[in-house]
This record gives C-alpha cells, structure tokens and sequence, in this order.
C-alpha cells in the first residue's frame, strides 16, 4: 500500500491534467478513445478516493454505491454537469467540481464558426467541389443570407451567450436575448443587447444561437411549437446540449423549409445514429461536440480538472465547485 489516493480517470486527457495526477495519486487512467462502458465503470472506481468523469459518465447513486464511502470526489472535465447528480453527492459529502469559464471564447469561435458555415453553406461548397459539379460561376450558385447587419437572437445570456454578442458586434447586427429574466443594464448595454420574450426573439432572429443549461425546463426548448415562430429564413446553432432540441421536429421543420438550416455541434444522443433523419439534410450542418476543441482550451479544462481532483482528495476545497442545488 503507497497511501496515497487512489483515482480513476475516465479518459485520456492533455499532459497538463495528467501529469499533476499522475506525481500525487494512485491513478487508473482509462486509455479507451470510447468511454469505458458502465459495468467496467463501476468495477474501476470501487475503493476510490477521487474519480474525475467525462459528460459520457453518468454519476448516480450506482455510481457513488459503487464507488464507496471513502470517495470525496467527483471532477467533471466538462463546464456542464447534467451528468451527475449533485444532490446525491452531496447527500453523501462528495465534493463535485467543473471547468467553467476557459472555455467561454474557445465556445463561442466554434458556435461563430457555424453560424457562419451554415449561412454561407460551406460544407455544401466544400461537397460541390469536391463531386466534381463546379463547372463555372453561376449568379445563383449556392447563394445564403448575409450575417453582416442581420438580427441574432441569442437563448441564453450567461458567459458564452454574452461573447457570441461581442462577435455579432463586430457584424453591425442586432442583438436580442432571451434568459429567465432580463439582465442588468450594466451587462447588456456595452453588448447593445436587447431582452425580449422567446416567442418574440424568435419571430424577429434571422440567426438563433442557443446557450442555455440542459434542465427541466430547457428540454426540447426549441419544438415544433418553438420552430414554427422562428422565420422560413433563418438559421438554428446549437452549442449548448443536444436535448435542448427536438431532433425529429428540426428534422422535419428542415424538410418542410420552416426554417431555413440548423448547425449543431451537440445532438441527442452522442454521436447521432447514422439513420437519423438530421444526417441526410444539406442543411444541418452536424461536427462532433467539439466547441472547447482548442489546443489550450482542452488544455486548461484538464489543469482545472485536476486541481479539483487534487483538492478532493486531500480534503481541501475545490477550486472551482459545483455548488448542490437548494
């Protein structure tokens, strides 16, 4: 016996997490590109001081079971944490900590990116090329609506929402948001971001970019019933989680052009069957959850992942805690 803790580590991750886990703790360091499936999940953390999870992990109560009643944490390289259930951590005096806020303007680039992609439909661009159809210029050769000075409506004003908005600046378009309420002046007036109901935001967005926490509330926020208020010309981009989405009402608003694309860097499931009727549209642009795919990005989420890790198992406060519902 070493006495020192003993983790487990659900992936790969950048040398700048590992290595820290590696100098201080006993560490099982899954070496899968797949995640590891849930019986050898729970076969690997039994006895475990500290586990640092991904959002394909789910942590439960057969988690935690499993795990023991020596664990002291959960470390979710991830900002959201719709994986694991904070209230039975804590019941238990787990200590769940994420890696929000580095990942804020690596995000955004990537939700800016396909905004972008979808308007100006590069991957269809890319497919023409690429099948041999460019025979010469055409006047209306894959034509798209223009970003600069459109109206961007963004769901969600926390830290992503609100750097998306400083992009949209620099394009001279209109900003509106929506969010449970309004947000202080002091936030929304440098942004020139106006509030407005979701029905109203909706109806008026030439672009909707979503940017909401996956909850109760926010499930399948944008349905047919949602769908049908935005305009036959507009573009739908998800970054936040897939089910924020109804999947076979995009699907089908897509076909039937009441709305104009979608691009979606999060679906639901993950990965998206192949027979899923989003894969054989032009006009949903699919990339596989890869918002924080930066160099640095993914390097820095490993870092804060394994100083809450370090911290949990030493007893010490997490440097950057999931806080317990209620």
């Amino acid at each position: 016996m070493s006495g020192r803790p003993r983790v487990f580590v659900a992936r790969v991750l950048p040398d700048e997490g590992l290595d820290p886990v590696r100098a201080a703790c006993d560490a099982d360091i899954w070496p899968d590109e797949l995640p590891p499936p849930r019986d050898e999940l729970l076969r690997r953390i039994a006895g475990c001081d500290g586990v640092l999870t991904l959002l394909t992990d789910r942590v439960d109560d057969a988690f935690l079971d499993a795990a023991g009643p020596q664990l002291r944490v959960v470390s979710n390289y991830a900002v959201g944490f719709d994986n694991v259930d904070v209230a039975a951590c804590a019941a238990r005096g787990v200590a769940v900590g994420n890696t929000p806020g580095v990942l804020t303007e690596t995000t955004a680039d990537l939700a800016w990116a396909l905004l972008m992609a979808a308007a100006r439909r590069l991957p269809e661009a890319d497919r023409y090329v690429r099948d041999g159809r460019w025979k010469t210029w055409g006047p209306l050769l894959l034509l798209g609506p223009d970003v600069n000075g459109a109206t961007i409506g963004i769901v969600g004003f926390g830290r992503i929402g609100q750097a998306v908005a400083r992009r949209a600046q620099g394009f001279g378009m209109e900003i509106l948001y929506h969010d449970l309420e309004p947000l202080p002046d002091a936030v929304t007036e440098p942004l020139g971001a106006t509030y407005l109901p979701l029905e109203e935001l909706l109806a008026r967005s030439d672009f909707v970019s979503l940017h909401v926490n996956l909850s109760d509330v926010t499930r399948h926020l944008i349905n047919a019933t949602t769908l049908a208020w935005m305009k036959p010309t507009a573009v739908l981009v998800n970054t936040s989680r897939g089910p924020v989405v109804d999947q076979r009402a995009l699907a089908d608003a897509l076909r039937k052009g009441v709305i104009w694309a979608a691009a979606l860097d999060v679906t639901d499931p993950e990965p998206i069957p192949m027979d899923d009727p989003l894969v054989g549209l032009d006009n949903c642009l699919i990339v596989p959850h890869i918002a924080s795919a930066s160099r640095a990005t993914r390097g820095k989420m490993a870092a804060m992942a394994a100083a809450n890790l370090l911290a949990g198992v030493r007893g010490e406060p997490l440097p950057t805690p999931v806080t317990p519902p209620g």
